[in-house]
């Protein structure tokens, strides 16, 4: 918390975080961003991808625990987990690696499918309109076997005397999951979503970052990459300081709003 002072600072490097003066006025970085060209379009972006993000890879891993709840067959059940799993643990370089290899115009998978019918393939990674579809369901497929498993977790935990008592009363298998599985999970879904919530303007920097190229960047600029461009490449370090801070104050502000609503609604919440 103490380097959050260089917002209200005119930082300069050689006389440190206290030796450096204070800014006249003490929002005057808060002020030069509000004033930015970049300040609707970072906003916008950062919450489209977020939402989008959220309203996809938040129901999916439910989804597909559920699923895998279903299945009778221990040896297949821990097979298909274990391979579900494996995408989480690729680095994001290679994520973004990989989907070049696929959708390049050129030498990609796509652009050589193209070719072979003599059409030439759409440039789906300089297209700012398919940035937020590209980022979205390439973290979906790569983190929804490992964001399932906290679910796998609490269906583990179901008395098998709710599914008998379930049975004996005539309830199909999709009843059982309506009325005995979802129920389980709803505690543990609010908790996560809570917290999803108060990461709304934190999207991460180094995926975003390396998908971008200069025909997205359009829809591609968000906080983080702004941040990163300004602070460390143009060495505006009060400037990228305030702009992250204020990030971090509207995450705070959302995050207690949804925990107050979470409360009041369905009695879960973080406190």
């Amino acid at each position: 918390m103490y380097g959050v002072l260089i917002s209200f600072k005119d930082y300069k490097g050689s006389l440190g975080i206290m030796g450096s003066p204070w800014a006249d006025p003490w929002y005057k970085y808060f002020i030069k961003y509000f004033n930015s060209y970049q300040f609707v379009n970072t906003i916008k972006n950062t919450l489209i991808i977020t939402g989008y993000s959220l309203l996809v890879s938040f129901p999916i891993p439910i989804i597909f625990a559920l699923a895998i709840n279903q299945m009778r067959t221990n040896k297949y059940k821990k097979a298909f987990q274990t391979i579900s799993y494996m995408p989480h643990f690729i680095s994001t370089v290679v994520i973004v690696g990989i989907l070049n290899l696929i959708f390049s115009p050129g030498a990609g998978l796509i652009g050589q499918i193209f070719g072979l019918f003599g059409a030439e393939a759409p440039n789906l990674l300089g297209s700012p309109s398919a940035f937020k579809h590209l980022y979205v369901w390439s973290d979906v497929w790569q983190h929804v076997g490992w964001d399932s498993i906290i679910y796998i977790a609490a269906l583990s935990s179901v008395d098998p005397n709710l599914y008998e008592a379930a049975s004996i009363d005539g309830a199909s298998q999709f009843q059982k999951i309506l009325y005995v599985d979802i129920p389980m999970l709803i505690p543990t879904a609010m908790t996560l979503l809570i917290l999803r919530c108060g990461g709304l303007m934190a999207l991460g920097f180094e995926k975003v970052y390396l998908m971008q190229n200069d025909l997205n960047l359009l829809n591609s600029e968000v906080i983080s990459t702004y941040v990163y461009k300004v602070g460390m490449i143009s060495a505006q370090y009060s400037y990228s300081s305030a702009v992250n801070l204020f990030s971090t104050i509207i995450n705070f502000i959302l995050l207690i709003s949804v925990n107050k609503f979470s409360r009041k609604v369905s009695e879960n919440s973080l406190w």
